[in-house]
């Protein structure tokens, strides 16, 4: 389920729990909505929106963490991108291919993810058939070294193309991570029944009206980040681009 749809669902049942809440205000007995009944009302009312805001401080503080590691990731890619190139370049003029073929791996992989960079060409899917760095890792394990430095100067390029490899197939399993589904509707049906109490405490005019939809918006938008953070490849809340193209930017120079 993605943000737009799981937002979506949260927001029509809070509309309904709302409802139902100014419905059951309406058609109740008034000894239900006595003082001491209203009392009982706002103990569980409190005890739901406690467990509630755990809920979605716990679930905004993962998804924080997966965002900044995929970010933090991205950039640690872009440095290294650079420094192989750079080794390449040191190797000498035979590391060419291979300094050509990380150029165009590095270019794939933002018109994959940036589209508005260049040609959309598949995303995260794309980029787990790409077989652009084991096409740079057999590119210098063709590489006959003629001196020292040169072996040294390999070593590094393979290390390098490895680390890349590994970032690249570890930001594909992280992606795999989704919001457990017993969460989500655990949460949504806290939020149903939370804003059902609030309508049945509530009166019926303009201003409570306003502010439970305000309230049920603003419940809304927190599912919707907590959605697009855990996806930070893909969505409207998508990682900058900025390392990568900067590291584009560097190769063959």
């Amino acid at each position: 389920m993605n943000s737009i749809w799981s937002s979506a669902l949260i927001f029509i049942f809070v509309l309904v729990g709302t409802a139902i809440g100014l419905i059951l205000r309406a058609v109740l007995p008034s000894h239900h909505l006595s003082e001491e009944s209203r009392d009982a009302v706002k103990l569980g009312v409190g005890l739901i929106a406690t467990l509630t805001a755990l809920v979605l401080g716990l679930l905004v503080s993962s998804a924080k963490g997966s965002f900044d590691t995929v970010n933090t990731s991205l950039t640690e890619c872009g440095a290294k991108v650079i420094l192989l190139d750079h080794t390449l370049a040191a190797y000498g003029p035979e590391a060419a291919p291979a300094r050509a073929q990380l150029r165009r791996s590095i270019q794939n992989a933002v018109t994959m993810f940036w589209p508005g960079q260049g040609k959309k060409m598949g995303g995260l899917n794309a980029f787990e058939k790409g077989d652009g760095m084991e096409r740079i890792q057999a590119e210098l394990r063709q590489l006959a070294p003629q001196s020292d430095a040169q072996r040294s100067l390999q070593a590094q390029a393979i290390q390098f193309s490895n680390d890349l490899l590994g970032s690249r197939w570890l930001m594909i399993e992280r992606a795999q991570l989704t919001l457990p589904p017993i969460f989500f509707i655990m949460l949504l049906f806290w939020l149903t029944v939370l804003f059902a109490c609030f309508g049945l405490l509530a009166p019926r005019n303009e201003t409570v009206i306003v502010v439970l939809l305000v309230s049920a918006m603003s419940v809304t938008g927190a599912m919707f980040l907590i959605e697009e953070m855990n996806t930070p490849l893909s969505g409207v809340m998508k990682i900058s681009s900025a390392p990568i193209t900067k590291a584009l930017e560097h190769i063959g120079k």
